[in-house]
């Protein structure tokens, strides 16, 4: 694999779990009457790779579940993710193994540079 991939891994393991354990902490202050932790932190977080885990704490802690503008803007931010590593992915080429390329080949062709 790529070394690129395996720093990518590792920082988004590392930012998803800071993700996570803030929305736990978060979570447990919210029960507990204690100081809060800013939305815009958790944007913060999202932007820079940790809103997987922040998505996947919202449901395993049930928080912020039913803040429709909060997961808006986590979802976004885990698209652009995805987004961003389709496109290395494009670039650098996919790690062996890791996802079909019959289905970037569809990508590739349905993609509106393609001609």
């Amino acid at each position: 694999m790529n070394a690129i991939w395996h720093l990518i891994a590792g920082w988004l393991a590392l930012s998803s779990l800071l993700g996570m354990g803030l929305m736990g902490l978060d979570k447990n202050r919210a029960m507990n009457a204690g100081r809060r932790i800013p939305e815009r932190t958790f944007f913060i977080i999202a932007l820079v790779g940790g809103a997987f885990g922040i998505l996947l704490g919202s449901v395993a802690f049930h928080h912020k579940t039913k803040k429709g503008f909060f997961i808006g803007i986590i979802l976004i931010c885990a698209a652009l993710w995805i987004g961003g590593l389709f496109e290395l992915g494009r670039l650098v080429g996919f790690p062996s193994g890791s996802i079909d390329p019959l289905f970037f080949n569809v990508v590739a062709v349905c993609s509106p540079t393609s001609k």
